[in-house]
């Protein structure tokens, strides 16, 4: 793959600037102060938020207690997607600190897993990463790799290890040469307007012709009305990690440079605010 690390540095070190309140309809024994965070972009809440539990847990009975959650104006925020998705998908044009409510009760079942443990997480991005790899690879990288290496990936998200991470992540993102990318980009597109959660199919980062497919190409045939028709205003941003890269931008090389650490290209169509 082609060396741009800054790029991959810069993406892996993502922060999102936050401030945790708790639901004030949780019984505490006395005032709880909001907790501040910086939220690594390619992670998950459950992942990251030890420290905001404890924080709120000093003020709390323990009968008080049940599955923490996280909502963001009314929405519960669905763990399993990463946190930069959550925050692109719903927050992308409001005023830092990124402001989350924490409940303790009242799970809404409905909308959001259960998150009881570190394993389940785990779980979820193992399997992310191998339907990544069945996609680009007919899964023949991922089954190659040993146990160790498998939890070489989830150690270097969990414990915010670029290096070890990428080590092992190099590998996923190699292809034959003469092939000119992936089998297939492995890519979910989301939007707030509509009840599916994802658009996912398959899409070829070369044209049967051997010309790179771009960005464009992609949103033309999966979702054509965020591009803009001549003349006419943009209603729609394309943003990835926080940006809204060119529509020329090949995408052989954002699924190689761009993709968040279960190897999918999270792309989030957010209507254009309008000030």
């Amino acid at each position: 793959m082609a060396d741009d690390k800054d790029v991959l540095r810069d993406v892996w070190y993502g922060r999102i600037p936050t401030c945790f309140t708790l639901n004030q309809d949780e019984v505490t024994e006395r005032e709880a102060e909001p907790y501040y965070l910086l939220l690594p972009r390619v992670s998950y809440l459950t992942l990251v938020t030890d420290k905001v539990k404890k924080h709120f847990l000093k003020v709390m009975k323990a009968e008080d207690v049940e599955e923490m959650w996280f909502e963001y104006e009314g929405t519960p925020l669905k763990w399993h997607y990463p946190i930069g998705v959550l925050f692109d998908l719903h927050a992308s044009n409001t005023i830092l600190p990124w402001s989350i409510t924490v409940h303790f009760k009242n799970f809404p079942d409905r909308d959001l897993l259960h998150c009881p443990s570190n394993s389940v997480i785990e779980a979820h991005f193992m399997s992310s990463i191998k339907e990544a790899d069945a996609l680009k690879h007919k899964s023949q990288v991922v089954n190659d790799m040993q146990k160790k290496d498998h939890k070489q990936l989830w150690m270097g998200l969990q414990n915010d290890k670029f290096d070890q991470f990428w080590a092992m992540n190099r590998k996923l993102m190699e292809y034959p040469t003469e092939e000119g990318g992936f089998r297939y980009i492995p890519f979910r597109i989301y939007q707030t307007m509509s009840d599916r959660p994802f658009i996912q199919k398959l899409f070829r980062p070369v044209s049967p012709e051997g010309s790179a497919h771009t960005l464009g190409d992609l949103l033309k045939e999966m979702y054509p009305a965020a591009i803009p028709n001549e003349g006419e205003q943009k209603r729609y941003q394309v943003v990835i990690h926080g940006i809204e890269p060119l529509l020329e931008t090949p995408l052989q090389w954002l699924s190689e440079h761009l993709s968040h650490p279960d190897n999918f290209l999270h792309i989030c169509v957010i209507p254009t605010p309008t000030d």
